[in-house]
């Protein structure tokens, strides 16, 4: 299995393609007031580093970093993070997590957060795996029972490969 994750543009073919299977599966579960994706223009508008992973050249995920220089504490916050069903059991969200912490702490950062809903059950197994741990809602979000924020500081032990 030849895996690579690179930087995309999100509104290539591969990236739109992703982003909106993530959309679609989303849309099933929660109402938009409970949704908080980006679409392809506001990650572009919002300066969204983006990465599309490919196994065997084939898209098979996607996740992107907006980072938060400013924010007291700073942070990096995953956006669009996703995997295509049928790859997914081979670690690549945590390769896509690693990707993405490394991105972070190559800009001087080392705090992770995100926001994810209740019913992406995998997803929060994956990131409480991978060291996160739930926090209360951090701007722009507020208290939603459909939704969960989480966070992860990166330690010394956290290489990022």
């Amino acid at each position: 299995m030849n895996v690579t994750l690179a930087p995309e543009r999100p509104d290539t073919a591969d990236a739109r393609a992703l982003i909106d299977e993530l959309q679609a599966h989303l849309e099933s579960f929660y109402p938009p007031e409970s949704r908080h994706g980006f679409d392809v223009q506001q990650l572009i508008a919002q300066q969204v580093a983006f990465f599309v992973l490919r196994v065997d050249g084939a898209p098979a995920g996607c996740g992107g970093i907006k980072l938060f220089p400013d924010a007291i504490p700073p942070f990096g916050e995953l956006k669009r993070m996703y995997v295509r069903p049928a790859f997914r059991g081979r670690g690549l969200g945590a390769q896509l997590i690693d990707r993405l912490a490394a991105h972070v702490r190559a800009h001087g950062l080392d705090r992770l957060r995100l926001e994810t809903g209740i019913h992406q059950q995998a997803a929060i197994r994956l990131y409480e795996r991978a060291g996160f741990r739930r926090i209360p809602p951090f701007p722009p979000y507020r208290a939603d029972p459909l939704s969960r924020c989480y966070e992860r500081v990166n330690g010394p032990a956290d290489t990022g490969k």
